[in-house]
């Protein structure tokens, strides 16, 4: 089974860093943050290659030239077409399923669960959420304009359920997205809007496993012990 990355993103929200560096090369504990990303996919004996999509013309060729040695991961051109249009030179069957991995996202998820709950769902489409998310400022209990208790950065349940950029996905899907004529194509908005009006996108909950969007160097100091918990399960 394959695995792809998507590291072809501008990356505005990390600058200055991303003016000299893919967002997808911020230094974590001494390695690319996509270093533990791929670490953990080939934990998994069921992956057996991973695509990566970067702008090899550009600062994605940093990319490139870290992982040369390996001969598990292959390259392909970021497109600049959107969140799907990035898929479409990809060459999976259509009856096989992927693995679809944004960058900038790090969780040590276990993906035989992830891929056994597509398989059951019988989905095109399968979306890793989470619904509990733990907050980064404290809370306060208020009652008739008085504080009855602080809360600490509370671990709280969300409404509507937070997507994780990591996803299961049908080969078949390839197809829908060539048929597209718009050039820039969002895969969450273009794509899986329409099929989930079908039924046939279905949602792998992550409970309490720790997820972190690392959209920029910042984050890193803010979210640093859930960021070391994750790097602690990976490299088990």
């Amino acid at each position: 089974m394959k695995a792809v990355i998507l590291a072809g993103g501008k990356g505005t929200r990390a600058k200055p860093f991303t003016d000299y560096f893919p967002k997808a090369m911020i230094p974590v504990d001494g390695k690319p943050l996509i270093a533990y990303t791929i670490q953990h996919l080939l934990s998994f004996d069921f992956i057996s290659e991973i695509t990566i999509v970067c702008d090899l013309k550009g600062f994605g060729g940093q990319i490139k030239n870290y992982f040369a040695e390996s001969k598990k991961i292959k390259f392909v051109q970021d497109s600049s077409s959107g969140t799907a249009g990035d898929l479409m030179h990809l060459k999976i069957a259509k009856n096989e399923p992927f693995f679809l991995w944004f960058a900038d996202n790090l969780c040590a998820l276990d993906l035989r669960k992830m891929l056994k709950h597509y398989t059951n769902k019988n989905s095109l489409a399968c979306i890793a959420t989470r619904q509990f998310r733990k907050e980064e400022t404290g809370f306060a209990q208020v009652k008739d304009g008085v504080v009855s208790q602080f809360i600490e950065k509370p671990l709280i349940k969300m409404e509507d359920c937070e997507c994780t950029g990591i996803y299961v996905l049908s080969g078949k899907i390839l197809d829908v997205i060539r048929s597209k004529a718009k050039k820039n194509l969002n895969l969450s908005y273009d794509i899986l809007q329409e099929l989930s009006k079908k039924d046939l996108v279905s949602s792998f909950d992550i409970g309490k496993t720790p997820w972190v969007d690392v959209e920029s160097p910042a984050v890193l100091e803010r979210k640093s012990d859930s960021i070391k918990n994750i790097i602690s399960q990976i490299q088990k």
